[in-house]
């Protein structure tokens, strides 16, 4: 049996909040958590400023709410790559490609990170939803090393989370410090060509820890 569309006024509601939620994630990703502005959110939304203290209550609960969605898209994203069906080489290199590829087109997150890592990670902390996202993905890449490992082809010993805590901080360093590294040394760390380079050294970095 069908299920029943969903009332105009939920559907209304729920469109209200992905709404919100677009314009605040553009806010906090542009100014951060402490410059980010309800009245510029609510202006940019075209909604009244109390409907979203209606939805979300404060600006920290926004906040936390911009996080998880943060979260949950490049979770699910993950998800879709589908190692579990690939070789246990080529899903790590394909794990290390999509994370350096998502961090590329989805530059807000660097940004929401690096405001919340300045406040001490204090909205993720009050989240009743951000450790059961991770959990997936943590037993996935657990998986995978594990295929690996039975067929000979990745050392024993390997953690799955700090495997792909490596994974994530050889690409985020390299993204949320590009301006500084490209003054340090000269060079246009941005230009396609080390962006190719770059993703070529993190991925020999990492088969290498892994490989027999």
């Amino acid at each position: 049996m069908a299920s029943s569309p969903s009332p105009p006024r939920l559907r209304d509601a729920d469109k209200s909040q992905l709404t919100i939620l677009t314009a605040a994630l553009d806010e906090f990703s542009q100014f951060g958590f402490a410059g980010a502005r309800v009245d510029r959110i609510a202006e940019q939304a075209g909604v009244n400023k109390r409907l979203i203290y209606y939805y979300f209550g404060n600006k920290d609960d926004l906040f936390l709410a911009v996080l998880e969605r943060t979260y949950a898209d490049i979770r699910a994203a993950e998800q879709a790559l589908h190692l579990d069906a690939m070789d246990p080489v080529e899903a790590v290199r394909q794990l290390v490609s999509f994370t350096w590829h998502y961090y590329l087109e989805h530059p807000e997150f660097i940004t929401l990170l690096n405001s919340e890592n300045l406040h001490q990670a204090v909205h993720l902390k009050q989240s009743a939803r951000i450790q059961e996202m991770n959990s997936p993905l943590v037993q996935l890449l657990a998986d995978v090393l594990d295929r690996g490992r039975q067929q000979g082809l990745f050392r024993d010993g390997v953690d799955p989370i700090q495997l792909y805590i490596s994974i994530a901080s050889i690409c985020y360093f390299y993204l949320s410090n590009n301006a500084t590294l490209s003054a340090i040394f000269g060079r246009d760390l941005k230009a396609p060509k080390a962006l190719a380079q770059r993703l070529s050294h993190m991925t020999e970095m990492v088969l290498g820890y892994v490989l027999r």
